[in-house]
This record gives structure tokens, C-alpha cells and sequence, in this order.
């Protein structure tokens, strides 16, 4: 299969990290949850994991690989106050400011 699409995914925060087995058709994710999260990666794409914490979701149909990132994504978005999570590598995430103490 030759990969024509990519989206890759940046995984933020202390022990979040990701591994891939079976040549890219399960992903697990360890997003600080009491058990692992697991995706059965759909046929026509496939996922490594370059380090623990960076995704690539790759394949021939643009829309499945997008979707497939987009679900993996909406297992822990993005927070906005301390910016952890499971973000695109190019999305930039605009941090709150926290509460005041008078």
C-alpha cells in the first residue's frame, strides 16, 4: 500500500504516550485513564508511532485517514488551560489564563 495522505498527532502530558502493534492496524493509547484505550485501525489506513508521543496516521483515502486522526483526537481534545492532550502537530491551542487570587 503506498501511503498517499498523512495526519500526525502530537500527544501532550506526563505518561500520555501511544504504541502500535500488529503493523499499524491497533493502536493503543495510555492518556492517563485506568485502562488503555484501544482503536482497531481501519483497512485502508495505518498508524505508527515514531516516538511515544508522535502519531502518523497514513493511508490512500484522504477522508478515512482524517477521520480515523479526528477520532483518535476526540478520545482527550486539546485543554485549554494547561494544554494537554492529543493534538494535530500543526494546530496551535490558545491557552486560558487561569484563575485570579486577589
Amino acid at each position: 500500500m503506498e501511503a498517499k495522505f498523512f495526519r500526525f498527532l502530537k500527544i501532550v502530558g506526563v505518561g500520555f504516550r501511544a504504541r502500535t502493534e500488529s503493523e499499524g492496524h491497533r493502536l493503543f493509547l495510555k492518556l492517563g485513564y485506568s485502562h488503555e484505550v484501544e482503536f482497531a485501525v481501519p483497512p485502508a489506513v495505518r498508524a505508527f508511532c515514531f516516538k511515544p508521543n508522535i502519531i502518523c496516521c497514513t493511508g490512500i483515502d484522504k477522508q478515512r485517514v482524517h477521520q480515523f486522526a479526528g477520532a483518535v483526537r476526540s478520545c482527550k481534545p486539546p485543554e485549554v488551560y494547561k494544554g494537554k492532550g492529543i493534538l494535530y502537530i500543526d494546530e496551535v491551542v490558545k491557552k486560558k489564563q487561569g484563575k485570579k487570587s486577589k
